[in-house]
């Protein structure tokens, strides 16, 4: 009685199908190239193994009996679900799966977004089926996300100081201080570093941005993690504070806000894409990382 099937049994199998696709154990000499005497020996091992007749051979020829009938059936539906299994695991091997979770600092500049969409336009092209999620927060929330496992990538301007994260620089952004209509600074015809000194600034709460910013005297009422409400304080008229550049520009333009002394105040901010270093990136994680190291390099 067959329990278990083995690789043996599963070779008797295919012997036993070309024997009877070829109409007996004579004919299937040629296909098999092994004599009509092993032919029958095979045979016999494969009727053990199942523990009945699978073929009457003799004088009147070549038969299958009514169990062979069956076998020879369940056989080859046996046989087609191995070459399923072999072509779904084969197309298992070359394509990539799971899940991505890629975190974006908030604010990002038009030409930023276009190569990440560019990116997942190279990502999309590749053999795969992942599910990918962009989740937009703070830098300090992009971080903490990424030691959490709650990110498999990320881009902002990170500290840099997580041991346990690696930094892959991307692109600056260019910072400038600002202020409104309606600051006693706006309408000033010619503004000192000394005109700064007692004005109100809008407090950013990432140290190592602040470390950056050029202007750091004055004091503080206004304190806000998210670009749009340090934009909101500016735009008050009652404060000053660092922009970037392409945020401001709109509001530049239409005359409601002035860059301060943009060639002693400016600073730069980079922006690296960041993923924790001690855990096994998936292959869909790797291959998205590199598309977006090709998309900004390229640009």
């Amino acid at each position: 009685m067959l329990s278990q099937v083995r690789d043996l049994d599963l070779q008797l199998l295919r012997l036993f199908v070309v024997v009877v696709e070829s109409g007996g154990f004579s004919a299937a000499q040629g296909e098999l190239g092994i004599g009509q005497s092993t032919i029958s020996t095979q045979m016999a091992k494969l009727e053990t193994r199942l523990g009945f007749r699978l073929c009457e051979r003799g004088k009147a020829g070549f038969r299958l009996t009514p169990k062979g009938e069956q076998v020879l059936a369940a056989t080859r539906k046996l046989f087609g679900a191995i070459e399923l299994f072999k072509g779904e695991a084969q197309g298992m091997a070359d394509k990539l799966l799971g899940e991505l979770s890629i975190g974006l600092s908030e604010a990002l500049d038009a030409s930023v977004l276009q190569r990440v969409a560019t990116a997942i336009g190279r990502f999309r092209q590749r053999n795969q089926a992942v599910q990918i999620e962009l989740i937009s927060a703070t830098p300090a929330e992009l971080e903490r996300r990424l030691l959490q496992d709650q990110l498999h990538l990320a881009i902002g301007y990170f500290s840099g100081s997580q041991s346990a994260l690696d930094y892959q620089p991307l692109f600056s952004e260019e910072q400038r201080l600002y202020c409104a209509l309606g600051h006693p600074l706006f309408a000033k015809p010619q503004i000192s570093s000394a005109d700064l000194d007692s004005c109100d600034r809008v407090l950013h709460p990432y140290r190592f941005i602040t470390a950056d910013e050029p202007w750091q005297a004055g004091t503080s009422s206004a304190r806000c993690e998210q670009v749009e409400g340090s934009l909101a304080f500016i735009l008050s008229g009652a404060h000053i504070g660092y922009l970037p550049e392409h945020i401001a520009a709109p509001w530049e333009a239409g005359g409601q806000l002035r860059a301060l002394l943009p060639n002693e105040q400016n600073f730069s901010v980079q922006f690296r894409l960041s993923n924790h270093r001690g855990r096994q990136p998936s292959e869909a994680q790797q291959a998205l990382r590199e598309d977006l190291l090709a998309a900004f390099a390229d640009s």
